[in-house]
């Protein structure tokens, strides 16, 4: 068995061959090895271990998005309004070094909520990142941004570092796991809110939809699953439906049996709108009093990219796809409308469609954070590492730019 298959099996994560081969030379070297072959059929559980920490690199900062977490608390908020006897129970996977488990405990205690009313668990397959969510103490990479008056709440300075107060500590359990291995017959609908970011991208497509039908079953019926932007696609097409949360990215479980409610009353959620912005579909025909010798009056200004968004939002991709189209023919430089064709085509498969209408969007705004990203995506999809890591970069540069100027990444 490869190197690399080894680790996909051990992990689950489509692991690229360039970081398999370094992580490799690494091993060997420290292990006196020189041959990989060796190495691979004398690999020890342990040493299989200290492999897996080198290809699996969990980075992530406080309040990282933190529209999100505002979202969970207010979520939580209302979940303890209807029964305040209950303990609410929060799921980060994978956890990193505690950031986010951390960062939804700050959330939740400036909120004054009951610090007896909720638990967070954190898992990760990484027991280096794990030992320093347990430990608390971080250095200044883990706050980035302009606000961090949290820092100063919840935080002591030791040194050049920042430890996390006692009492946010004692409300996360952190424990090393696989979420393919997840042991989901004692925890089924376990979790009233599940955090899930930035995993599915590294998953192939079956895998994915294992670790989705895993997530579904430990998330409740009526919970809210938070998940990265690149995966909502991945979410839609195996159970879940997204929810209309501004500047973060919710799902919720797609009952199984229910007849869908009627359009006026859907539930829906952003695919494609920026943060901040409401789709609100097109607006009503407004008619004229009626009289015998007049016709309606005419239909008020639609607003083409609104109701492509609000198309998209509830499954009508042909219609959202259509509605992209109309504008572009009196909008040819329309970048927003090419970024919506392309997850419209990525839903239904078709990622050479998909990457030529992100690149048409990139090419007309360069700025453009999510096209970026999911063309970096597809790169990494076709082989093209090299591609993939440029394109990551330059989102990088924008995403760190925007956090900097305060504002969103698009």
């Amino acid at each position: 068995m490869s190197a690399r298959a080894m680790l996909q099996r051990a992990t689950g994560l489509e692991v690229s061959q360039q970081a398999v081969d370094r992580a490799l030379r690494e091993r060997m070297a420290k292990c006196g090895i020189d041959d990989a072959g060796r190495y691979l059929k004398t690999i020890s559980p342990e040493e299989l271990a200290a492999l897996v920490e080198l290809v699996v690199v969990p980075e992530s900062w406080m309040f990282r998005d933190p529209e999100a977490f505002k979202a969970a608390t207010a979520f939580v908020q209302r979940r303890l309004a209807e029964r305040p006897e209950r303990i609410v129970r929060i799921l980060s996977l994978p956890c990193a070094g505690g950031e986010e488990p951390y960062s939804m405990a700050m959330s939740l205690a400036d909120a004054a909520v009951d610090p007896g009313s909720f638990r967070i668990d954190g898992m990760d397959l990484s027991s280096v990142a794990l030992e320093r969510a347990m430990a608390g103490r971080y250095t200044r990479n883990a706050f980035r941004g302009r606000d961090l008056a949290f820092r100063e709440r919840h935080f002591t300075r030791v040194g050049d570092e920042y430890q996390i107060g006692d009492a946010l500590r004692s409300q996360v359990s952190f424990a090393q796991g696989n979420l393919l291995e997840f042991d989901v017959s004692a925890a089924a609908g376990r979790y009233d809110v599940v955090f899930c970011r930035n995993l599915l991208i590294y998953f192939d497509e079956p895998t994915a939809a294992a670790a989705i039908a895993i997530l579904r079953t430990l998330l409740a019926d009526d919970g809210m699953l938070f998940a990265g932007y690149a995966e909502v696609p991945s979410f839609v097409r195996n159970g879940f439906a997204p929810l209309r949360v501004p500047g973060a990215f919710a799902l919720q479980k797609t009952p199984a049996a229910v007849a869908p409610p009627a359009p006026a009353a859907k539930r829906v959620a952003r695919v494609a709108a920026k943060h901040g912005v409401r789709s609100a579909g097109p607006d009503p025909v407004l008619v004229a009093k009626a009289a015998p010798q007049k016709a309606p009056a005419p239909a008020a200004p639609v607003d083409l990219l609104a109701q492509a968004r609000s198309q998209a939002d509830r499954g009508d991709y042909k219609d959202a796809a259509a509605s992209c189209h109309a504008l572009l023919a009196k909008e040819p430089n329309a970048a927003e409308a090419y970024y919506i064709l392309g997850l419209v085509s990525e839903i239904e498969r078709k990622p050479g469609a998909a990457d030529g209408y992100w690149r048409r969007c990139v090419y007309l705004q360069p700025d453009h954070y999510e096209a970026l990203c999911h063309l970096a995506l597809l790169a990494d999809q076709a082989g093209d590492t090299r591609q993939a890591d440029t394109l990551r970069q330059r989102a990088a540069r924008i995403y760190g730019r925007r956090q900097h100027d305060g504002g969103a990444a698009r």
